[in-house]
């Protein structure tokens, strides 16, 4: 083998090397973004389940309305201004809410 065939097999050898460690980044780095599309997807099912629970949610709306009327508008009242809260940041949280609804569907 003369120089360079040498000094070729070698530049191969390491082009190699760099790129079996780049691999191993973009794979730790995938699987970090993997845990939170986890975290969403099990938010996403969860938000899916309880649309598919409407009835029963409701009767333990008014079951605890029933029971429990001052704890019953306890919560009520953090529900609007929760909505408040959100129709006034709406506007700004825009663009994380587009984001998430289409990385949901």
């Amino acid at each position: 083998m003369n120089a360079r065939q040498l000094e070729l097999a070698l530049r191969k050898q390491r082009l190699q090397m760099r790129s079996e460690q780049q691999r191993e980044a973009l794979l730790a780095g995938l699987g970090r973004i993997e845990s939170l599309l986890e975290v969403v997807d099990r938010a996403r099912d969860r938000a899916q389940g309880l649309r598919e629970h409407v009835p029963l949610l409701t009767g333990v709306a008014l079951l605890t309305l029933a029971i429990r009327p001052r704890l019953a508008l306890r919560m009520a009242r953090r529900a609007w201004l929760g909505w408040m809260l959100y129709r006034r940041l709406g506007r700004g949280l825009e663009p994380l809410i587009g984001f998430l609804r289409r990385f949901a569907a």
